[in-house]
């Protein structure tokens, strides 16, 4: 089963297509993260194995900002070519401009950098606390809580970091066949 495809030329604003709900957001946003981990393992051996690594601790800096492009060239790519990821295509969610076209890559580059925001507060509370261990990872659940029902402030239930970039989240489940 396919999502149906939107014509270039659409030109219908995006505010009329239907959101999808919190949790089904939600969902995708946790299935994001199962599928990257196979991701961010493939490509932190690859760092390891180009700049033969020999310890955990050697040039973490260098890894952290190389997994930081790795997922930049990940979600710019699938944003601006068909506006879904693998797990929003699971869930039927699509990403499209405030015009209901698909994203450019300079917005979804845009909004790779201002997604950020569902972890910098934490890191930064947790980072300010010394937390260690799996006291962030509380915080950062707590953190991600808290920005996703942000959206629930604004009429049309988009996420803030939506908002500036002048991007929507549409739900494109195909329409059920009359029995």
């Amino acid at each position: 089963m396919t999502s149906p495809s939107f014509p270039a030329g659409d030109a219908s604003p995006a505010a009329t297509w239907p959101v999808p709900a919190l949790a089904r957001r939600m969902a995708a946003f946790v299935y994001e993260g199962v599928l990257l981990f196979g991701v961010l393992m493939i490509a932190g051996y690859l760092y390891s194995s180009l700049t033969q690594m020999r310890h955990a601790l050697q040039g973490t800096i260098g890894l952290q900002l190389f997994l930081f492009v790795v997922l930049g060239i990940y979600f710019v790519w699938f944003w601006s070519h068909g506006g879904q990821t693998v797990a929003m295509k699971a869930w039927h969610v699509r990403l499209l401009d405030a015009a209901g076209r698909p994203v450019s890559q300079a917005r979804a580059a845009a909004r790779y950098l201002l997604s950020w925001l569902w972890f910098a507060p934490a890191l930064f509370a947790a980072h300010a606390a010394g937390l260690k261990g799996g006291s962030i990872f509380g915080v950062m659940l707590a953190g991600v809580l808290a920005y996703a029902a942000l959206a629930r402030l604004n009429p049309q239930r988009q996420f803030w970091h939506d908002m500036v970039c002048g991007t929507r989240l549409v739900d494109v489940r195909p329409a059920r066949a009359a029995a």
